[in-house]
């Protein structure tokens, strides 16, 4: 193997040699020349191809594997396909491609294929189906793009159905594709073509294509096929691995390690690579060697399943094959110069060879398939849809070739373990749902009978009667019943579009298809049957759900079918007669056997047999039955049953047998709902759930009631009625009297249980008369019946336009008609930031509410009735909920209505109601009552609109006023049923139904005073009728309206004498009331002093810094409640310790440079910060306050239960407890840390002298020159004396002035900051953490200055609580944190601080002006020159006075920053005054920064220097003021606490600045003007503005990326971008960073990095360049927000993208364009700037558990 490398390097180098001695011109001249050119081109390539291509092991580096890949590109388009260009074209390609492209006349199909994740476009107006789709270009230039349209993306291999004029109902072409009027259709394109080259390219195309099928579906594995040896033969072989979905990655991958001996990385590469080819050499060398490594891969992988696939193979062969590729590629390109040449490769491919049926290359392709790699597939199914799908005369050859093969091909896919993208059979979709295609094939090839014939043969797994069998799947059945529902979705691209017209032989082929689908559905009624468990409950869960998975998939088909029939009348009634036969053949077991019974109630009599659902075998699944009853509707809807009812053989029908098998379904579903089911578990309240669902009900339960109601319209009703009592096993209580008193005594679960199955009955007879909103069973139209859908859903709660379309079935085109319905029913209501926008019901469409609305589940029942009931009471109208009117049925269903007036129906609403006189009978439910209520308005309705519309009482057949009011026969009513129901009127136990019984009994009047008039008959009457309903009505609204006034005007009245009692009693404790006001007055205006908001103009100017301040805090107490021991304390230097509970950690969020590399633990230094704030460390805290002791009690009880947690259960929690991570006891906010509490500063004492800046400094000088003598004679022993100011004392050790338990508090918290910010151990003697400690400081308040600016919000007063609290706490902590660190290191700090504003010599390494932040240089020198002036025991120098000078000091060295990096071109505005103070004594400075640089200062003018100065130094002088507002408790001035004019002046006020601060310069200058030159005379200062990358003052906010505003511009986006490191293929997970707008390649092996020390996905990996381990992604196939934080920590957060319903679309599955909603985009941004990101998922993942499982690291 060592020496192939050698070998591989001759061998290209005489292949350079060659490429300058080969002519491609002479060699097509010397094939043209030939006889037989086949015997020469293949003789050429036996010579050339191994010498080009598979030369050896491929390179090591992915670098050396591209130059390899381009070389050999190279050298095969030279030396192998040009000469075949030449020979083709007769001369130089260069120019003779590009004339046959300029003569080339495009067909109008636009054929783009499709990439992975590529955004498609379908029409829901104007496709055909689904399946037509129009690519990103074609679909913006058509007329499509204003029309409703879902989105989706691709899986890749589709192609665009621009220009196919099948495919859209209007609006084929788009601007691009819409061809040229005069252009002939007609015409052949190969006509176009000269002669000589027609024959040239017929005899090319042949030999390469046959070349090509050849290689590819060869199986010898050293042989090649004749004239293709290679002239010499080496011993040189490939281990060949193939790709397979049965093993995983991991498998692959460990494999792989173990026998090539290659490392993991090497091994990822290998299985990304065979993945995606389909395979991939993993060794090369002599055969030995491969058949060694072979053998190890078989051995490893055979265990648990089939090996892998491995072949050792000889190196030309897999030359050939790549060859055969690229010229497969080859012929591809060719071919889309010119449509001439397409037909002829068309002809060649499917030209029949001398073998006969199925020779022709195509043929030996497509049934070679499975048997081929991924590669050579999506290549060649390329080829097939560039030539054969474009252009349609071919189209339909190789439709038919597919289809007469069609079986063949479905099952090699069954054996084949590859997906069904790969396989060839997923072309079906291009072929048979072109509708005029699918009915050729099914006329021509019987293309239904044949699908549905592969289909059953391939669910083998039969019961004794023939019925499929589908329980204890194995895994392996599983995937095969998989892969079998494939064929389902074939039948359905077939059956997608109705035949308008139809021919003899389409009729005959579709009753063929039809026959074959009964046998179908005979092998489906009946499965899975079960029994009901008595005594034991079910010991194993039967297999339910494959049977369900079918039903699901045959609802559309079965629908299909069903809409195929209702277009022709022959069709229709042959299907009837059909499914008909189909349905007595599965009835024929029925009677057989049973026990024949007689049953007699309300004197009718009626012959059944004997069956109990509760004790025999029953089924859910009747597909037979309830086609029958699709078709039954279909001959009312269609009218063929009143036109032509001498052809149906409707007195075959048998209606007892008819309605026996739903009912027993029905009868099964009320017996589980009543508790009798319990013991057969889970499987069967499974069944039941998804028998009502809206995925299966239309063709289940729907069927199974209008079956009922066909049977009912063709029987007796009290037959019919007798029969349901009798399944229900009901009816023993209805004909015997006292049976039911037995009862009430026995057994209480049987009475409960028959309760429930009453009212389940009485539901089941008001859904078989009420529910008409069918087409064909009541007079409506499909419109109706969706609106009536919307209306009921509505009713429950508003819903967002998901919920509904949820909620509504749809049909085969993935449409439910919402939306033609829902604007006429309901209005929308658009959402806030959050939420969805919502639909709601318009109150118009109310009076249409049925409680008893079959689709309704009881929960969604009791919902309804709870939400119409409570807005009735709103409306001031009564409860009661009537059944609204009923459109009336078609001719066939006409009987209908006789139920509700039959005998049987009037006794049994009479027993109901017999027993509701009772109070505390056990015997009767309200529920059952209310049904029985409502079966009587149902009646009175019917009644009433039959009087109505008929002309004389003649016509009237429906009585049930005058049935009612007769006292009843049967035993066990008494009375007649109205008199019951005037007796419960009243009827105080019945209060909830009194307003209902009312309407009942209104209607009976109306209804009587009608009868009464129609003796005259004039339609008059019934209008007065109509209008005593109306008084009625009117009267009962104003006795409600009188009601509700007297009620208010009692309520006034008692208000009244409240308010009078009130100010009686304080008239007589007046003294008491005047005392504690004026208490109270006094205490508020001592909060007014101490709160922020002290808006009385005082004498004294507020200040925060300098000897006038005044310490507003001190004075008063600081007491706060630990939230553990709920125990109040003062916070004092003393005392106990009390700690806030606080979050720290590392951010990028200021710095808008992306991409900084993370700090080094060991040489990174903090103390001076670059302006470009590239990381810093933020604290943030919840603002709850715990004692220290409460705290580490809490947090040692975390830790302890954590060890528990890992003992037992090993999963993850959403902290880190081993990075010191816990939740706040309170609020459960994500915390790392704790702030220690210290009390507030004193007010300084006035009476000190304020030393000036000149004498400041010298003091300061001179104490450095002493600390530095000291730290000299500490570390070498001697050292020159130096003078030292008098009081300030070098020996002195200050005393520490916090309680031993604040300081352990104060080093917690500096470790913390330590260990975040430095990614490090913590060592509390490293110098650097005091520094890290004012950095988190300083870093939070730039943060929340920013935001505050940014939102344009006061610097005082805006902020929350716990924002307020952690700012004070962490400034306090600053100030104090010296103390626990060495005075030293402290000193030491000082030191070089202030080295970089007074230069010293003796300090080394000073930064320039332009690298250092200012506002931290502010925040760390006044911090550290505490501990110097903490050695100053003269009491003459204030630490005050340091802090103004200080000030001052880095004031003006910022005012020299923003000059320097002034960018002045961009500030262009007019000037608006003469020159002013300020801008003279600006430019006075500017010119002197421009004396010491000179050429690097542009000249500018004093007006705009000034504009730019006030701008850049504002943000600096907002933090110094919130700093020092915290540091010193002082009030903020009251111009401060808003946003209006006179801020700048009173910033410069609170901080003791003149508003003009050039002014500071100016009265300093002689100290100042040497400092400035030496600041400008840094040798870096030149460098950097020399170099350009200056940082600007203001500093621009950092934001998110811009967004655009369609979402399908990113998924475009997404769709092109390629995964470098996988070879360019397309990232199956394309995410894109929010943050900097990078692409990543997310979970995927390709990208995996590894950060300390463990594999992560590209996410992670990214967050740690770009966040500092904090990322925010948006998924873009997904359309999710990813937040992640570390490596264990993320969630997924709705995106910034809605539909036009105001939702997300989180996985894309809706597909309705998303545009991108501004305000949810800011709230994220905020909540990234506010460093929120991490509480946000702590909060998600302690909400839900499922997401702490996941393995973020690998996104």
């Amino acid at each position: 193997m060592a020496e192939a490398e050698p070998d591989r390097r001759a061998l290209l180098s005489d292949l350079c040699s060659e490429f300058l001695n080969f002519s491609a011109k002479d060699t097509a001249s010397r094939w043209l020349a030939e006889a037989n050119p086949q015997v020469e081109i293949y003789r050429h390539l036996a010579e050339t191809v191994p010498r080009i291509l598979c030369l050896g092991p491929s390179g090591c580096s992915s670098r050396e594997e591209q130059r390899d890949e381009q070389r050999e590109e190279l050298a095969c388009q030279l030396l192998l396909l040009a000469p075949l260009e030449w020979l083709l074209l007769g001369e130089d390609p260069a120019a003779g491609l590009p004339q046959l492209l300029e003569t080339n006349q495009p067909s109008p199909l636009c054929g783009h294929v499709f990439k992975v994740g590529e955004p498609t476009y379908s029409c829901r107006d104007c496709a055909a189906d689904p399946t037509c789709v129009l690519c990103m270009q074609c679909f913006l230039g058509s007329v499509h793009k204003d029309h409703r349209y879902r989105m989706t993306t691709s899986g890749g291999g589709g192609f665009c159905d621009c220009g196919d004029t099948e495919a859209w109902k209007k609006g084929p072409y788009c601007q691009k594709h819409t061809p040229a009027t005069n252009k002939d259709s007609g015409e052949d394109p190969v006509a176009q073509l000269p002669a000589d080259m027609v024959v040239r390219s017929y005899n090319i195309f042949s030999i390469i294509l046959k070349y090509a099928v050849d290689m590819l579906t060869w199986t010898q594995e050293d042989q090649l096929p004749a004239g293709l040896e290679p002239p010499e033969r080496g011993d040189n072989y490939y281990c060949m691995l193939f790709n397979d979905e049965v093993h995983t990655y991991e498998q692959v991958i460990y494999t792989l390690q173990k026998a090539v001996n290659c490392s993991q990385k090497e091994a990822v590469s290998f299985a990304t690579t065979v993945d995606r080819d389909g395979r991939k050499s993993v060794r090369y060398g002599d055969f030995q060697f491969c058949e060694q490594a072979k053998t190890v891969i078989v051995r490893n992988t055979s265990r648990q399943s089939k090996p892998l696939r491995v072949q050792v193979m000889h190196s030309s062969v897999v030359a050939h094959q790549c060859f055969a590729l690229k010229a497969l590629s080859w012929l591809g390109q060719i071919i889309q110069y010119s449509d001439g040449l397409k037909r002829i490769l068309c002809q060649v491919g499917l030209e029949e060879g001398p073998e006969g049926e199925n020779s022709s290359l195509v043929d030996r392709l497509m049934l070679n398939d499975s048997k081929m790699w991924k590669g050579a597939r999506n290549i060649y199914h390329q080829l097939l849809m560039n030539s054969l799908l474009m252009d349609f005369k071919y189209k339909k050859v190789f439709a038919i070739q597919f289809a007469k093969n069609y079986r063949r091909l479905q099952t090699d896919f069954m054996e084949d373990d590859h997906e069904r993208v790969v396989s060839v059979t997923s072309l079906s979709v291009q072929l048979f749902t072109v509708p005029t295609m699918a009915r050729m094939l099914m006329v021509k090839e019987n293309l239904m009978t044949t699908i549905i014939r592969t289909f059953v043969d391939h669910l083998r797994h039969r019961d004794l009667q023939g019925r499929f069998q589908f329980d204890r799947y194995t895994a392996q059945q599983a995937s095969k019943f998989g892969r079998v529902q494939s064929l389902i979705g074939d039948l359905k691209y077939v059956l997608i579009s109705r035949p308008s017209e139809w021919i003899d032989e389409l009729r005959e082929k579709f009753l063929e298809g039809l026959d074959a689908f009964l046998e179908l559905l005979k092998c489906m009624q009946g499965m899975d049957p079960v029994v009901r468990q008595v005594g034991q409950h079910i010991e194993m869960e039967p297999e339910w759900e494959a049977a369900f998975t079918l039903q699901m998939k045959l609802t559309h088909i079965i629908s299909m079918i069903q809409e195929w029939c209702s277009t022709d009348e022959r069709v229709l009634i042959e299907a009837y007669r059909m499914c008909l036969g189909a349905v007595s053949q599965s009835h024929s077991g029925l009677p057989d056997g049973e026990q024949p019974i007689s049953l007699s109630l309300a004197g009718h009599c009626v012959e059944t047999f004997r069956y109990q659902v509760s004790q025999d075998k029953v089924s859910i699944h009747l597909p037979v039955c309830r086609l029958l009853a699709g078709l039954h509707v279909l001959l009312s809807r269609t009218e063929v049953a009143a036109r032509l009812p001498e052809q149906l053989p409707l007195g075959e029908l048998s209606p007892p047998l008819l309605i026996e098998l739903p009912l027993r379904c029905l009868v099964l579903c009320a017996q589980v709902l009543a508790g009798m089911w319990r013991r057969n578990g889970f499987s069967l309240i499974n069944q039941i759930y998804y028998y009502h669902n809206v995925k299966c009900r239309v063709e289940m339960f729907d069927k199974d009631v209008i079956m009922l109601q066909a049977g009912a319209s063709m029987m007796d009703p009290n037959h019919f009625l007798m029969i349901v009592l009798s399944r229900f096993e009901l009816f023993h209580i209805f004909s015997s009297a006292d049976c039911r008193k037995r009862y009430r005594e026995t057994n209480k679960d049987l009475v409960q249980q028959n309760n429930t199955l009453i009212e389940e009955m009485l539901h089941l007879i008001i859904t078989v008369i009420g529910e008409r909103y069918v087409a064909g069973v009541g007079q409506v139209e499909p419109f109706d019946e969706v609106r009536r859908e919307i209306i009921h859903q509505l009713s429950i709660r508003p819903m967002a336009h998901s919920e509904l379309v949820k909620a509504l079935p749809e049909n085969g085109n993935k449409e439910t008609g919402l939306e033609r319905v829902i604007d006429s029913v309901a209005s929308f209501k658009k959402p806030g930031v959050t939420g969805r926008g919502l639909y709601e019901l318009r109150p118009e469409w109310n009076k249409h509410f049925n409680l008893y609305f079959y689709h309704y589940s009881r929960a969604d029942q009791s919902k309804a009735e709870e939400a119409q009931r409570k807005l009735r009471r709103q409306n001031g109208e009564d409860t009661a909920l009537p059944p609204p009117v009923p459109p009336p049925l078609c001719p066939l269903f006409a009987s209908l209505v006789n139920l509700l007036q039959c005998d049987v129906l009037l006794a049994v609403e009479g027993a109901v109601l017999q027993w509701a006189t009772e109070p505390r009978g056990g015997g009767w439910t309200e529920s059952m009552l209310q049904r029985v209520l409502h079966l009587v308005g149902m009646a009175l309705l019917e009644e009433q609109q039959q009087l109505e519309s008929s002309n004389s009482e003649d016509d009237i057949t429906f009585i049930y006023t005058s049935k009612i009011s007769r006292p009843g026969d049967a035993p066990s009513t008494s009375g007649s049923v109205l008199a019951l129901l005037e007796s419960l009127q009243n009827a105080p136990h019945l209060e909830v139904h009194k307003d209902m019984i009312t309407w009942i009994l209104k209607m009976v009047a109306n209804i009587k005073t009608i009868r009464e008039r129609t003796s005259s008959t004039s339609a008059v009457t019934i209008n007065q009728g109509h209008g005593l309903e109306e008084t009625m009505r009117d009267k009962d609204k104003a006795e409600r309206k009188r009601k509700a006034e007297m009620a208010r005007l009692r309520r006034e009245k008692i208000m009244a004498q409240m308010s009078e009692m009130q100010k009686h009693f304080i008239n007589e404790n007046k003294e008491l009331f005047q005392q504690s006001l004026e208490e109270l007055e006094a205490s508020t205006s001592a909060d007014a002093e101490h709160s922020c908001s002290n808006s009385e103009p005082t004498s004294v100017s507020e200040v925060c810094i300098g000897p006038t301040r005044v310490a507003r805090g001190a004075e008063r107490r600081q007491l706060v409640t630990c939230i553990l021991c709920q125990e109040e304390q003062e916070v004092k230097c003393h005392g106990r310790a009390m700690v806030l509970a606080a979050f720290v950690q590392r951010s990028t969020v200021l710095s808008k440079k992306h991409r900084c590399a993370v700090p080094n633990a060991e040489r990174h230094d903090p103390l001076f910060i670059h302006p470009d704030l590239s990381m810093g460390i933020h604290t943030a805290s919840c603002g709850h306050i715990m004692h220290a002791t409460c705290w580490q009690r809490y947090f040692e009880a975390v830790q302890l239960k954590e060890q528990r947690r890992q003992q037992r259960l090993r999963g993850h929690t959403s902290y880190d407890v081993e990075n010191g991570e816990f939740l706040c006891p309170l609020c459960e906010c994500l915390s790392n840390t704790v702030i220690p509490l210290l009390p507030h500063t004193q007010t300084p004492d006035r009476n000190v002298s304020h030393p000036s800046l000149s004498v400041w400094l010298k003091t300061t000088n001179e104490e450095i020159a002493a600390l530095h003598y000291a730290h000299r004679k500490a570390s070498s022993g001697a050292a020159a004396e130096v003078p030292v100011p008098e009081g300030f004392r070098l020996d002195y050790t200050p005393l520490n002035p916090f309680s031993s338990s604040i300081i352990e508090m104060i080093t917690t918290f500096s470790m913390s900051t330590y260990k975040v910010g430095l990614k490090a151990n913590p060592n509390e003697q490293d110098h650097r953490v005091p520094a890290l400690s004012w950095s988190t400081c300083a870093y939070t308040i730039q943060a929340i200055e920013r935001l505050l600016m940014d939102e344009d919000k006061p610097l005082f007063g805006s902020l929350p609580c716990r924002q307020d609290d952690c700012l004070s706490a962490i400034t306090r902590f600053s100030s104090a944190c010296w103390t626990s660190a060495s005075l030293h290191t402290v000193h030491t700090h000082f030191i070089r601080l202030f080295a970089a504003l007074v230069p010293d010599p003796q300090v080394e390494n000073t930064p320039s002006i332009l690298d250092i932040d200012m506002f931290h240089l502010l925040v760390y020198s006044v911090l550290s020159y505490t501990s110097v002036h903490s050695l100053d025991q003269s009491g003459r120098n204030p630490i005050d006075s340091a802090h103004v000078h200080l000030l001052h000091l880095i004031t003006v060295a910022h005012l020299v920053q923003v000059l320097l990096t002034s960018n002045m071109e961009e500030v262009c505005m007019e000037q608006d005054s003469k020159g002013s103070e300020e801008e003279e004594l600006t430019s006075k400075l500017y010119n002197l920064l421009r004396r010491y640089l000179g050429s690097f200062l542009p000249e500018v003018a004093p007006w705009q220097l000034w504009r730019c100065v006030k701008a850049g130094v504002s943000p600096f002088l907002r933090c110094a003021a919130l700093f020092f507002h915290y540091l010193n408790s002082t009030a903020p001035p009251a111009d401060l606490l808003g946003t209006g004019p006179g801020q700048w002046e009173a910033l410069c006020s609170y901080l003791c600045l003149p508003s003009n601060l050039l002014q500071l310069y100016q009265s300093q200058q002689t100290q100042l003007e040497p400092l400035v030159h030496s600041w400008c005379c840094h040798p870096s200062v030149r460098q950097t503005l020399q170099e350009g990358e200056v940082i600007r003052f203001p500093r621009e906010s950092n934001r998110l990326i811009d967004l655009p505003e369609d979402y399908s511009v990113l998924i475009n986006q997404a769709s092109s971008f390629t995964c470098a490191r996988s070879g360019g293929d397309k990232s199956r997970a394309p995410t894109l960073c929010l943050v900097c707008g990078a692409m990543l390649c997310s979970q995927s092996y390709c990208c995996q990095t590894e950060v300390d020390g463990e594999d992560v996905g590209a996410c992670t990996a990214h967050t740690f360049t770009c966040g500092a381990g904090l990322g925010l992604f948006l998924r873009v196939r997904e359309s999710q927000v990813l937040f992640v934080a570390g490596k264990t920590k993320g969630c997924f957060y709705p995106p910034p993208y809605l539909d036009d319903y105001g939702e997300t679309d989180q996985g894309l599955k809706r597909g309705n364009p998303l545009h991108l909603c501004a305000e949810r985009y800011r709230k994220i941004e905020r909540l990234w700037r506010q460093h929120g990101i991490a509480e946000v998922i702590g909060h998600a993942q302690e909400a839900n558990q499922t997401l702490v499982a996941i393995d973020w690291q690998h996104l």
